[in-house]
């Protein structure tokens, strides 16, 4: 039995490893408290639905991920966010069996899957923040949502990368932030030349927002 501590983050574990044995659809709550070893108001004072186990999954990977140190600030800001997202993967990868279990039926379940967008919002909030990178206002929100795309169209390519380094999934990760950086360049330069002709300054319209530096 996990320590009480633990007992969230071991519920989770356990549900993503058995939905490997079984699917995602078929589990059922009382098969992930029967595997967890807790009894069924333990579960449900923690994750009373499935939708809160995999909102649980998502707080998972985020604190793993953000756990080691940040990245430098001498580092380009893409670099910091393919050592995020990479740490991400990684830990997608400890389960991957189940991760891969979970996603294929979500994509049967278009309404479980809605219900996640709100989860990676956050998360990728939390990942371009810790990389230094502002998530205020309009354009920041923007940042948000383009990351998450970042991310979405990454995940299909590391579910089929048997790589022992994930270097498929490295690859595409670097090419889609290459992407990601020149679209912000490009829409970016116009919005800073806008500003400055209108006497403008940047923080003025995005607003201060602390990171987590």
């Amino acid at each position: 039995m996990a320590k009480k501590a633990d007992v969230p983050n071991h519920i989770v574990t356990t549900a993503v490893d058995l939905a490997a044995e079984r699917g995602w659809r078929a589990l059922t709550l009382a098969d992930v408290a029967q595997a967890a070893r807790v009894p069924m108001s333990a579960l449900y004072r923690h994750y009373p639905s499935k939708t809160d186990l995999l909102a649980g999954l998502g707080r998972l990977i985020d604190q793993a991920a953000l756990s080691e140190a940040l990245p430098g600030e001498d580092e380009a800001p893409r670099d910091r966010l393919f050592d995020l997202l990479m740490r991400r993967f990684d830990v997608l990868t400890a389960h991957r069996a189940g991760v891969k279990a979970i996603l294929r039926d979500l994509r049967l379940d278009p309404l479980s899957a809605l219900a996640q967008a709100r989860q990676l919002e956050l998360s990728m909030r939390w990942t371009l923040q810790s990389a230094g990178i502002p998530t205020a206002g309009l354009f920041g929100r923007a940042r948000v949502r383009a990351l998450g795309l970042v991310y979405l169209l990454v995940l299909r390519v590391w579910e089929q990368d048997d790589s022992p380094e994930l270097d498929r999934t490295m690859k595409a990760l670097d090419q889609r932030l290459r992407q990601a950086e020149q679209l912000e360049n490009t829409f970016g330069r116009g919005r800073g030349t806008r500003r400055a002709a209108a006497g403008v300054a940047p923080e003025a319209v995005e607003g201060q927002e602390p990171t987590l530096h």
